[in-house]
């Protein structure tokens, strides 16, 4: 489990939920089901299940980071990757593994968005533990499609020592 990590995205300006999700306060940080938790704080709570805290990271942009300190308390400064653009999904990606990479050579990483709607997440979370047991054991890449889980989402697990 050490070597499990999680990477969740969390730089988006959530334009597609407008006029609810501005770009000062997009949808990954509102409380759209009146739980007393926000989509991201749902998805850092779903993946510290089968995920140590200190191995879970969000990336995002200066915009956001004092949002995330203030919903996630429980990070530490340096478990929040402030990306230096914005550049979408892939770049984000590759800023978060290398990081990761540097702190340990040997990862898997899980990458989710922070606002996904997941509605059977016992199901989710042992997909995606199966998921990281793959790539722990193999030199591959896992993309995790789940219609029972998650609706018309996608989930991406490697490990970061697969060569180039």
């Amino acid at each position: 489990m050490k070597d499990n990590y999680c990477v969740i995205m969390g730089g988006g300006i959530g334009s597609r939920f407008w006029p609810f999700s501005r770009e000062s306060y997009p949808k990954q940080f509102l409380d759209f089901f009146g739980t007393g938790r926000s989509l991201l704080q749902m998805t850092f709570d779903r993946f510290s299940k089968i995920i140590p805290i200190e191995n879970i990271f969000i990336v995002t942009n200066e915009t956001y980071a004092d949002l995330i300190k203030e919903q996630l308390p429980e990070l530490k400064e340096d478990q929040i990757l402030l990306e230096p653009a914005r550049r979408n999904t892939a770049p984000c990606i590759a800023y978060a593994a290398y990081h990761i990479k540097a702190c340990n050579p040997n990862a898997n990483i899980v990458v989710a968005p922070s606002d996904h709607l997941i509605l059977k997440e016992d199901v989710f979370l042992k997909d995606v533990q199966k998921g990281l047991d793959f790539v722990k054991n193999n030199n591959a890449l896992v993309t995790l499609v789940s219609n029972r889980a998650v609706r018309k989402q996608v989930m991406v697990i490697f490990r970061v020592a697969i060569p180039c």
